[in-house]
């Protein structure tokens, strides 16, 4: 295929027929469904690596998530966040139209992102940085005695194996159709996405052993994770090789964020940056060196198309104008996520719907202010860091205050239903006292 020959990279234009079938359509449902599923992966790996006074709060966010809200984590109030999560929202779709649509201005330059690593990841990962950085650290974090605590590893972990299976859907569902041969290039990003997982897994188990002796449950799932990332940016033209070589290098980059992250003082509580920047950076960099120019045919002609437009990575005599594209690309999709992003934040915190939690309030913990659930995390929270005098006597006079009113409605209930009167509403069912939560 020559260069004067129409070229499309991922999807044709309006205007042509390439008779997409019900297979099709199956097939991107079926995926959509696969990637539905990673929000309670998301979820699950977010509470389990914050406070245990903080979990449900977690939980409750990714009803409403996108990547940057695992950055602003025991610090903002639910109701800014499902403000911000809105706006944010937005701005991923601005930046998916430049990358992807026919129209878009980088996706007519010919820029190589397969699955989104530019208007996913870096767009998340650049706005959870601003965010985090703007809230300022939690409470105590990088203080001499300070503790980083992490709730609940097993769910930690239970929340990235739902991930990373959700990953192969999104990879492989970025080419949108399954009929005309385009099964092959689907089976293509799926070997190149568990092969950069493995790759990315290797390196990570391997540093993390050199570096701290054991097996570190959060190196393993950020080192894992960036290796995801990192193959998102070409996983439909990596061979199986380049493929694990993308993601071992993506968790080694990732891996090295952590100390920088320490010495700067950013306080991330589920790894966004080391995963999501890192990763996207290296990501988008990763098709400028690898891939290689070779057509793919999909039926008609004119749904035929070249992979990378027609462009030829470093390593196959394409010179450096993918590499500066891919570059410009990075630089200014991740200007335009921080300046929106900090403005949506000032705009947010200078409004009456507020932004950070007082200090006071997030030693007691979003569990209890938020949704008054305090009973179940008490006991650990105590345990994984000490609380004030201040703060645990009112901890546990609330919880005093709430179960003896609990008692005293079961009484109540009791009392009326021996004298056979109607039973009045269940304690569960009162706003007032549906606040208790024990572990059972």
């Amino acid at each position: 295929m020559n260069h004067s020959q129409p070229t499309v990279r991922l999807k044709p234009d309006k205007h042509i027929d390439c008779n997409l079938s019900q297979d099709d359509g199956v097939w991107m449902m079926g995926s959509s469904f696969i990637i539905f599923t990673m929000t309670a992966g998301f979820g699950l790996l977010e509470a389990g690596r914050v406070s245990s006074k903080d979990e449900v709060n977690c939980m409750v966010k990714n009803v409403f998530d996108v990547i940057f809200g695992a950055g602003m984590s025991e610090r903002i109030h639910l109701r800014s966040h499902c403000f911000i999560s809105f706006f944010i929202t937005i701005v991923h779709s601005i930046a998916g139209h430049w990358v992807w649509d026919q129209e878009g201005v980088f996706r007519k330059m010919g820029v190589v992102d397969s699955a989104g690593c530019s208007a996913v990841h870096l767009v998340g990962g650049i706005s959870g940085l601003v965010a985090t950085s703007y809230l300022k650290p939690r409470r105590n974090r990088f203080a001499r005695n300070g503790v980083r605590t992490v709730s609940d590893p097993t769910k930690a972990i239970l929340g990235f194996l739902m991930i990373w299976w959700g990953w192969l859907a999104f990879n492989t569902s970025s080419n949108y159709a399954v009929t005309h041969g385009q099964w092959s290039e689907g089976m293509r990003s799926a070997v190149g996405t568990i092969l950069a997982s493995a790759g990315g897994g290797v390196v990570t188990v391997v540093i993390t052993r050199f570096a701290t002796k054991k097996i570190q449950m959060d190196m393993l799932i950020d080192g894992m994770l960036a290796s995801l990332v990192s193959s998102t940016g070409g996983c439909l033209y990596f061979t199986p090789w380049q493929a694990t070589i993308v993601g071992a290098i993506g968790s080694a980059i990732a891996l090295g964020a952590y100390p920088v992250t320490e010495w700067l003082k950013i306080d991330d509580p589920v790894g966004v940056i080391p995963v999501h920047v890192v990763g996207s950076i290296w990501g988008m960099m990763a098709p400028a060196i690898f891939v290689y120019r070779r057509p793919m045919n999909f039926g008609p002609p004119e749904c035929n198309f070249q992979t990378s437009d027609g462009t030829n990575g470093l390593l196959y005599g394409g010179g450096f104008s993918l590499l500066f594209l891919q570059l410009m690309v990075v630089f200014v999709i991740g200007t335009y996520a921080a300046v929106c992003s900090f403005l949506i934040l000032f705009i947010m915190q200078h409004s009456p719907v507020g932004l950070r939690i007082s200090k006071y309030e997030e030693e007691l913990g979003a569990d209890l202010i938020e949704h008054g659930l305090a009973g179940l995390n008490l006991m650990t929270y105590t345990v994984e860091k000490k609380l004030d005098a201040r703060t645990l006597s009112a901890v546990l006079m609330m919880i005093i205050r709430w179960r003896s009113k609990a008692r005293l409605g079961a009484l109540r209930r009791r009392q009326i239903h021996d004298s056979g009167l109607a039973t009045p509403k269940p304690v569960t069912e009162n706003v007032e006292m549906n606040v208790i939560h024990r572990r059972h």
